[in-house]
């Protein structure tokens, strides 16, 4: 199937929430959007694959080293790809040529918008604030259900692109008013190198960066990141290391890891589950989930539970039913955890901040809108209880 030019705009403004386009110039390598063929969904190293030589948006890649023969080993995520000259990461961002490994998404980046923060998730984080928002193509896992497949599993060459290096991103977000960069929409761990010296950049003008990613990363490559990192929202997958190579194409110890690594760099993070039916809904699992996070992480990080639309190879699935969220939600509380949210599901109950100490509503949301904001000083008004999170909106 070919996208074109129409389709790919589509795609690119509704399912990423809005225009991409603020005014920013637009780059075209030459070829249509092509979706995932059957002989590279199970994330297998692309033999032959890469580009004859680099392009403009071309850096040298963080985090590999060489091997015998011209090969290269990526370090960045425990899909720990080695390559020999010609060939092409899992994720597709990664290529060697003449025996160095090259990063091809650099200052291109193929979606671009000034979103809420509560779009991320994050709930805890600025609320009612704007993220300067950004992705290029690629993706570490294969997950049957992307809602963005469309970039996630393309090569930087095959899609428009903006041309915005670390500095002009960061100008960008400066002149749009936004108080962070958000690296998201399809994996920011496969534009590494771009994320990190894009935040450093940030760092040093005043404003914050947020990772919203899988969390499919080794630790030595997220240790370096956290040094420029605010917030973050992690795709917990399912609770399953068997549910994790079937449903997405990784394994599971490597993002609790992450998890344990932002908590203990004192990085705020929120998780999100979404519960696909068939897959994900089961409630020893979700149980199993919640006893974890409460031993290892605590109960203040907040959880969100998201509803499953029908996407890319599991659209034969029925969208979760909002009663088996609500279900999920109700053994999280149980088991102990304090901020609980029902994610895609408009008006919900559960997609307010309740005090875990009273009870009482202090943030009420409509959708990506604060109508009543019940916090002073980061604690809730009525009974003074800290709430977690930074509320310095």
């Amino acid at each position: 199937m070919t996208i074109n030019r129409r389709r790919f705009l589509y795609y690119s403004s509704v399912a990423l929430g809005g225009s991409v386009c603020l005014g920013l110039p637009m780059c075209f390598a030459g070829n249509p959007l092509v979706a995932a063929g059957p002989d590279d969904i199970r994330g297998r190293v692309l033999r032959g694959d890469a580009p004859k030589r680099r392009w403009k948006w071309s850096r040298e890649a963080l985090h590999y080293r060489r091997l015998e023969d011209d090969r290269t080993q990526c370090l960045i995520c425990p899909n720990r790809c080695t390559l020999s000259p010609g060939d092409r990461s899992v994720c597709r961002s990664k290529v060697n040529l003449e025996g160095t490994l090259y990063t091809l998404a650099y200052g291109n980046p193929c979606a671009v918008h000034n979103d809420p923060v509560e779009k991320k998730p994050l709930y805890h984080f600025r609320p009612q604030t704007k993220v300067f928002s950004l992705a290029t193509t690629g993706c570490n896992f294969r997950c049957l259900n992307c809602q963005n497949w469309e970039i996630s599993q393309a090569r930087p060459e095959d899609v428009r692109f903006f041309e915005l290096f670390p500095a002009e991103a960061v100008d960008a977000a400066a002149a749009r008013g936004s108080v962070a960069i958000a690296y998201t929409y399809s994996e920011a761990i496969t534009y590494y190198e771009y994320m990190r010296d894009t935040a450093r950049l940030a760092r040093a003008r005043g404003l914050q960066n947020l990772l919203i990613s899988n969390g499919y990363i080794n630790r030595e490559a997220l240790e370096d990141l956290c040094d420029v990192l605010d917030g973050a929202n992690i795709n917990l997958k399912a609770f399953s290391d068997g549910i994790y190579r079937k449903l997405n194409g990784g394994t599971l110890q490597p993002v609790l890891e992450t998890f344990k690594t932002l908590h203990r760099r004192g990085v705020h993070f929120e998780i999100t589950t979404l519960v696909v039916p068939g897959y994900v809904d089961d409630d020893a699992m979700t149980r199993a989930m919640c006893d974890w996070i409460l031993d290892k992480l605590g109960p203040d990080h907040p959880l969100h539970f998201t509803r499953f639309v029908p996407r890319y190879k599991l659209n034969r699935l029925p969208p979760t039913p909002v009663s088996t969220l609500e279900r999920c939600r109700e053994i999280a509380l149980k088991a102990g955890l304090h901020y609980v949210y029902v994610g895609n599901v408009p008006l919900h109950a559960a997609n307010h901040t309740y005090c875990h100490q009273c009870g009482r509503r202090v943030v009420e949301r409509l959708g990506y809108h604060i109508p009543g904001y019940h916090l002073e000083d980061g604690a809730c008004k009525f009974c003074g209880t800290a709430i977690p999170g930074r509320w310095d909106a």
